[in-house]
């Protein structure tokens, strides 16, 4: 990173403790190493979650994932499993997790403010009975990710409340921003690739292709 623009940087844990202080006895309480049974509705409640990973080289991804409530199983208070929809095939977050198999979960229920934190380690599985457990309108998914729990707690609404995130009622979101195919052919610079033909794909993978 090019740290000519700063001027003045945190650099120890101590700088950092100074800054920041230290967190309450209930904070560090909360942290258990196993799924408990609030956890466990919080999951079976959740349709949303994003997806930390990182790779041997030091490369991370954040990648969403959604699907109905109950996006994750709780096969056990140790171990969750995670369906792999089609998406677009770059697979940087199952790649990160054959390199080194870290993973950071964030749980999220629409409409909460709080959210659940689950870190572990994490392996690509394609067990038959498995697979076939998550099938949605006739379709598998390729493979499941298992996550074996090494640390899990509920994070408070403060970030949630702070953007506001859900203070309205989901409706379209209008921005500045152009839409997603004008974006693209504008960052791929595609040959014969027009917004209109981009826009028509688009919009066939999100009714045809989700599962």
């Amino acid at each position: 990173m090019n740290t000519e623009r700063f001027r003045k940087f945190v650099t120890s844990a101590e700088e950092l403790t100074a800054l920041i202080g230290v967190p309450s006895e209930l904070v560090i309480k909360k942290q258990l190493a196993e799924v408990d049974a609030h956890m466990r509705t919080f999951i079976e409640e959740s349709p949303f979650l994003l997806l930390g990973t990182v790779g041997k080289g030091g490369h991370c991804d954040v990648s969403p994932r959604g699907d109905a409530p109950g996006i994750a199983k709780v096969l056990d208070s140790k171990t969750l499993l995670i369906p792999e929809r089609r998406g677009n095939r770059r697979a940087d977050s199952l790649r990160n997790i054959l390199e080194t198999g870290q993973v950071g979960i964030l749980f999220m229920i629409p409409g909460m403010g709080e959210t659940l934190r689950v870190n572990g380690k994490a392996c690509l599985i394609r067990d038959e009975e498995i697979l076939a457990s998550f099938t949605v309108n006739g379709k598998e998914p390729v493979v499941v990710i298992a996550v074996e729990v090494e640390e899990c707690f509920l994070q408070c609404a403060k970030a949630l409340l702070r953007s506001k995130l859900w203070d309205k009622p989901v409706e379209p979101h209008h921005s500045s921003l152009p839409c997603f195919a004008e974006i693209l052919v504008d960052q791929t610079k595609i040959e014969g690739q027009s917004v209109e033909s981009l826009n028509r794909l688009i919009e066939d993978s999100y009714v045809n292709n989700l599962y």
